[in-house]
């Protein structure tokens, strides 16, 4: 018999809310958090009921402000631009260095926001963190040479960024596009991430860092964030429908953009025997439950090595461990390690869940199917947010499984017998942000890797969106505007030579650096 689990000691929300209450009470209410903008926290905007996924239970929603708020929260983001601009980087680089010191200090508290607002287990928590500090450590240490010869933007950069790395690609953003010189705007997610957010902007405004964190709809907020005369740059994580609308408005006003959109992508097979390789990678692509922009969803596998392949991807998808990420035996048990655990929410969940029945009900064939049996949970807990992994085989053409971006713990396989087959199957999204081909031979990765349409195509192994010194983009669908990483995301956000043309992908040009 299981034993009965227990929430790790020090960990529940109350005590999350309770540390956050005591080290940034400027930012936090006592059923609340507020808004950042002018230099202030302003208890204004509607806060929003919000639940927890990871069990159902109330947690801080975001204060959803209106338009008319926004736009002044913009035209005093302009006024601190103005002035941040012509600081002397020196003064810069200490205050954002600072603010990095901070985030350091309160890591731990960082991390269990994360896993309580969007389900993180605690190592994927930390990583989260951790990434966003070294990465802008990277650019504080090396900035000079990335800015020489430019200069900040004419207006604040706005960011509107998805849920599901608040810290890593959101929190890493605004500090590195602060450094380049430019005031910074976000916009919480929707769907989670509210407090984390909060606390890491007030560390940063507390050392001066020209920050605005405003919450509200992206559809009433959007003439604020996206069209305003005032904003320099917006920088966008997101889906392709809400990224086309965005994608449209920065083209018309001839704006500088940053639009990273979903992509399928996809791991080829193709005349390969390193299984033990594979079988070993398989758990790491289901961390977070496969809610990252640079899953792999997709497997495209030639059909006389489907047996081999089922051989070796079988026994690693069935060790998957799911569950509550505080959940434990005893109170000061360590974390659990855990793959995943829930989705964002109990919608996407079941969004999943009757994506996946439909599939079946067309024709998909399922080859694995986890059940909760084994899953760590806390008794009684709602679970109404976990979904447990999938795997199917060709997916219909009418669903939504065969051509997009599940976001959750679903995996496709399509099977092919020629090349034209296989590329054709791993360019089924009109582009992607990274694809893999696993093969023996180098000369044929070589001849087909180029006809692959993502950003980043692996040999054998995944690719990520990296961080530091590693570029990042997207080919057709999946990328709007200038790509990031390296000295690219300084480039993006400052003004270079005159008839400067930036590495992206932009209406006029598409320039790979």
């Amino acid at each position: 018999m299981a034993p009965t689990l227990i929430l790790k000691t020090g960990t529940s929300w109350p005590d999350a809310w309770r540390r956050c209450l005591a080290v940034a009470p400027e930012a936090f209410r006592d059923d609340r958090v507020l808004n950042l903008w002018n230099g202030a926290w302003q208890e204004d905007g509607r806060a929003l009921p919000a639940v927890s996924p990871v069990d159902g239970s109330p947690i801080a929603g975001p204060p959803r402000v209106d338009g008319t708020t926004a736009h002044r929260a913009v035209c005093a983001a302009l006024d601190q631009h103005r002035a941040w601009r012509h600081l002397p980087l020196e003064e810069r680089r200490a205050r954002i260095a600072a603010t990095l010191d901070a985030l350091t200090e309160h890591r731990g508290l960082l991390a269990l926001l994360l896993v309580w607002e969007i389900g993180k287990p605690w190592r994927l928590a930390q990583a989260d963190v951790d990434r966003a500090i070294d990465g802008v450590r990277w650019y504080v240490d090396g900035v000079e040479p990335m800015l020489a010869g430019r200069s900040p933007l004419d207006g604040p950069v706005s960011n509107i960024a998805s849920w599901n790395y608040p810290m890593s690609v959101l929190v890493h953003a605004l500090l590195v596009q602060a450094l380049a010189g430019n005031a910074v705007i976000a916009k919480t997610p929707t769907d989670g991430g509210v407090a984390c957010l909060t606390l890491a902007c007030a560390l940063a405004a507390r050392e001066g860092v020209p920050v605005t964190l405003v919450s509200g709809s992206g559809g009433e907020l959007s003439q604020a964030l996206v069209r305003a005369p005032e904003i320099g740059c917006v920088s966008f994580v997101g889906g392709r429908d809400t990224g086309a609308a965005v994608a449209t408005a920065v083209a018309d006003l001839g704006k500088r953009h940053v639009l990273e959109q979903e992509g399928l992508n996809t791991w080829g097979i193709w005349n390969y025997s390193d299984w033990d390789t594979l079988t070993a990678v398989i758990p790491k692509l289901f961390d977070y439950g496969k809610q990252r922009c640079t899953a792999y969803p997709r497997f495209v596998v030639q059909r006389h090595l489907f047996d081999a392949f089922l051989a070796a991807y079988l026994p690693a998808v069935r060790t998957l461990s799911v569950g509550h990420p505080l959940a434990v035996e005893q109170p000061d048990d360590p974390y659990p390690q855990l793959d995943f655990g829930p989705v964002i929410n109990a919608a996407k969940a079941k969004e999943l869940k009757d994506q996946v029945a439909e599939a079946i009900d067309r024709g998909a064939v399922p080859l694995h199917r986890a059940t909760p049996d084994g899953a760590r949970f806390l008794p009684g807990q709602d679970t109404s947010a976990y979904v447990q992994p999938v795997t199917l085989l060709n997916p219909p053409p009418s669903s939504p499984l065969h051509h997009a971006e599940p976001f959750g713990p679903v995996d496709t396989i399509v099977l092919v017998d020629t090349e034209a087959e296989l590329l054709a199957a791993m360019n089924a999204s009109n582009g992607a942000l990274v694809a893999t081909l696993s093969t023996d031979d180098r000369a044929t990765y070589d001849r087909l890797a180029p006809q692959i349409r993502a950003f980043k195509v692996g040999h054998g192994a995944p690719r990520s969106r990296g961080d530091r010194d590693e570029l990042f983009g997207g080919l057709g669908a999946s990328w709007r505007g200038a790509f990031v990483g390296g000295d690219l995301l300084v480039r993006a956000v400052t003004r270079g030579p005159q008839g400067e043309r930036l590495p992206g992908n932009f209406p006029e040009y598409q320039l790979l650096p």
